[in-house]
């Protein structure tokens, strides 16, 4: 039987990059990869960059928590993905199928177990989304980044595995991002406000951005459409989005600021980073992110400072807070059991399709 893999999530970049994480390994090994997802969904716009992963576009449904008419028509489109999906998944016939996550993941989760696919679950966040939610009692395995128990996720099925990190994140390199940038020895601030940016984090940094540029440097990811021309100055290089430069300013910066999305934080734990996290609130959220900001402040690996209390003032503080302690929090993340959690996760998958592991770690 050919070892054939079928990847799935989408909605946010946050359900693709841990799946892009795992291609180089399963491509070393002969995998056939092959990734169902929807036909305008930022996971197609991201896998159809990824070479030797073949993409299926099916459709899905958005599950939102507010009312909106599509409530009452978007249930048809996940009825029709789920058949979509058994059928793709039965012309393939995939050893096991690999699911992050996201409304797109559940017609695909639903469609291998009818197909006969055993399914291996990823859960980033501290709580569990509404989709893996649903797909659970169709999964052969649930991997979290969170310890299961604290999830309240009981039995056997429970993995505590850490997240996927994308490789090329681990190999910046600082003297070149410094170079490039053309900053000074001061010490250097990445600000992050997830894909979209922050209304919230960009206008605080903007009003504070005097009194940190005496002490650092500052790299700004604002998100698409927020540049400010009009902050142009030594010490601080602004942009929409950053990619393959990423893990270079990673490498440099002493401290991130920004929201605390699980990918985001998991990759600063891989890479011992201390952080400022900014959760985006309850208000527009499920407060995932303040609960994975509070595990993390819980494990001094940051502080958490809630955009209700985000001021110049408690900015400049927390970033002197955090500064001040990164030695001792870059040696707490130090000692974690999973602050890469590639390997953890391919063992799961390999278990899943009955096949010998053959990666070290």
């Amino acid at each position: 039987m050919k070892k054939r893999i079928v990847l799935t999530g989408g909605g946010t970049a946050g359900h693709v990059t841990p799946n892009i994480a795992l291609v180089p390994y399963l491509l070393r090994d002969g995998w056939e990869i092959h990734y169902l997802g929807t036909e305008e969904g930022i996971e197609r716009k991201l896998i159809e960059q990824v070479e030797g992963v073949a993409y299926h576009p099916i459709q899905s449904g958005r599950f939102r928590r507010y009312f909106t008419w599509k409530n009452f028509t978007d249930p048809f489109k996940v009825i029709r993905g789920m058949g979509q999906s058994k059928r793709i998944l039965r012309e393939l016939k995939p050893r096991v199928l690999f699911s992050k996550g996201g409304f797109v993941s559940v017609p695909v989760v639903f469609g291998a177990k009818s197909a006969g696919v055993p399914v291996v679950l990823h859960e980033s966040d501290y709580t569990a989304g509404l989709a893996n939610k649903l797909s659970a009692p169709k999964a052969s395995v649930i991997c979290t980044s969170f310890d299961p128990k604290e999830l309240g996720i009981a039995g056997d099925k429970a993995v505590w595995t850490g997240s996927p990190i994308r490789d090329e994140i681990t190999h910046g390199n600082a003297a070149r991002a410094r170079t490039a940038l053309g900053f000074d020895q001061k010490p250097v601030l990445l600000f992050m406000g997830g894909s979209q940016g922050s209304a919230a984090v960009n206008a605080a940094l903007e009003e504070a951005l005097g009194a940190i540029l005496m002490e650092y440097n500052v790299i700004h990811v604002r998100g698409k459409g927020n540049l400010n021309p009009s902050l142009t100055q030594q010490g601080y290089k602004q942009f929409e989005y950053v990619d393959a430069e990423l893990a270079d300013y990673f490498a440099l910066c002493d401290l991130m600021i920004g929201r605390a999305g699980a990918n985001t934080i998991f990759e600063l734990l891989c890479l011992m980073k201390p952080s400022v996290l900014i959760p985006l609130p309850k208000e527009v959220s499920r407060g995932d992110q303040i609960l994975n900001a509070r595990y993390f402040q819980s494990m001094n690996y940051g502080v958490m400072l809630e955009q209700k209390d985000l001021t110049p003032e408690s900015l400049i503080s927390a970033i002197h807070d955090v500064y001040r302690r990164r030695g001792e929090m870059a040696a707490a993340m130090e000692k974690s059991p999973i602050k890469n959690g590639t390997i953890n996760v391919l063992r799961q998958i390999y278990r899943a399709a009955n096949l010998p592991f053959p990666f070290e770690g």
